[in-house]
C-alpha cells in the first residue's frame, strides 16, 4: 500500500501546474484537461476543481505560470547580453523556444479558440512588466521592439515551419529578422556598442 505525500496547498497548486506543463509540451494543449493532469500528479478531478475551479481556470493558471517563468528567462538573458556575457540572438532563441518548444504559442493560440477571450492577459501582463523592469518605459523604441518580437515568435511557433519551406527561405529567418531589429534598437537605445553584427 504506497502513502501518497501531503502537500501543502501551494505544492499542490505548483504540482498541477508543472504536471500541465509537461503535458502541453509532450501532448499539445488539448490534453491540459483536469483528469489528465490529477491523473499525473496523483490527485482527485475534485482537488484540481478546487484549486483552479474549471478547466479554463487551469488553463489561464498555466498561462500566467508560462508567462512568468518565460520572462524570467528572457530577463536573464537580456541581463547577460547587455553585461557582455550573452548576446542578442540569445534574447531572440529563448524568446522563440518559449513559444515554440515551451508551448507557449500553442496554449494562447488553442485558448483563444476556445472562447477563453482573456486568455492572454498574463502573458501580456508579464511582457509589459518585463520591458518596465529592464527598460526605461520611456524608450518607446524598445517597447516596439519587444512588440515585434513577442509576435515574431508567436507566430513562428504557430507557423513558421510551413510558411518559410513554402516561400523557400531558411527555417530561422523569422528568428534573423528579429535579431536585427533588436540589435538596431538597442544600439539606437545606447544599449549596445555599435558594429555589433547579427550572428
Amino acid at each position: 500500500m504506497s502513502i501518497r505525500k501531503r502537500l501543502s496547498p501551494e505544492e499542490s497548486r505548483t504540482a498541477a501546474l508543472e504536471a500541465a506543463r509537461s503535458l502541453l509540451i509532450e501532448t499539445g494543449p488539448q490534453s491540459v484537461t483536469l483528469k489528465a493532469v490529477a491523473a499525473r500528479i496523483g490527485r482527485t478531478h475534485a482537488n484540481l476543481l478546487h484549486h483552479f475551479g474549471s478547466a479554463s481556470g487551469l488553463q489561464k493558471a498555466l498561462a500566467k505560470h508560462l508567462a512568468g517563468t518565460i520572462c524570467a528567462t528572457i530577463a536573464e538573458a537580456v541581463i547577460a547580453s547587455r553585461s557582455g556575457i550573452g548576446c542578442p540572438r540569445d534574447v531572440v532563441d529563448m524568446t522563440f523556444d518559449a513559444f515554440d518548444r515551451e508551448g507557449g504559442g500553442a496554449l494562447a493560440s488553442w485558448m483563444l479558440l476556445s472562447g477563453n477571450e482573456d486568455a492572454l492577459d498574463p502573458i501580456v501582463e508579464a511582457i509589459h512588466d518585463l520591458v518596465e523592469e529592464l527598460h526605461d518605459f520611456s524608450l518607446g523604441a524598445m517597447r516596439q521592439v519587444t512588440l515585434t518580437l513577442v509576435l515574431l515568435a508567436l507566430g513562428d511557433a504557430l507557423m513558421g515551419g510551413p510558411l518559410s519551406q513554402s516561400l523557400e527561405l531558411p527555417r530561422t529567418s523569422a528568428r534573423d529578422t528579429a535579431e536585427a531589429l533588436l540589435i538596431d534598437a538597442a544600439t539606437r537605445a545606447g544599449m549596445l556598442p555599435p558594429g555589433i553584427q547579427p550572428g
